[in-house]
């Protein structure tokens, strides 16, 4: 199972601290994989931009306007997390149906 995230993000700790045997990928480090990317945007749309993060509000309305898989690439912490892959799924967020479905 990996968590795709950011090492500083408080749900995505939480996540890797209760998914015992996880690993948490640092996308700002390492990047999303681009299997992946495609992947979660197919299954969550729009919804896989965090737009009430700090980096969304610092874009001007054209580069909002854009394609939210070359803003994640071009942002990586824009991508709402954590982004968990376990075998084929994904799951989006830190959810109470998240841990349901995974512990």
């Amino acid at each position: 199972m990996k968590i795709y995230g950011l090492k500083a993000c408080d749900s995505c700790r939480k996540a890797l601290k209760a998914l015992e045997g996880a690993e948490l990928v640092d996308v700002r480090a390492e990047g999303l994989p681009e299997d992946v990317l495609e992947a979660a945007h197919a299954q969550f749309g729009a919804a896989l931009v965090n737009t009430r993060s700090t980096t969304w509000r610092g874009l001007s309305e054209t580069e909002r306007a854009g394609d939210p898989v070359a803003l994640i690439k071009a942002h990586p912490a824009l991508m709402k997390r954590p982004l968990i892959a376990q075998g084929d799924a994904l799951y989006l967020g830190w959810s109470e149906e998240t841990r349901a479905a995974l512990m």
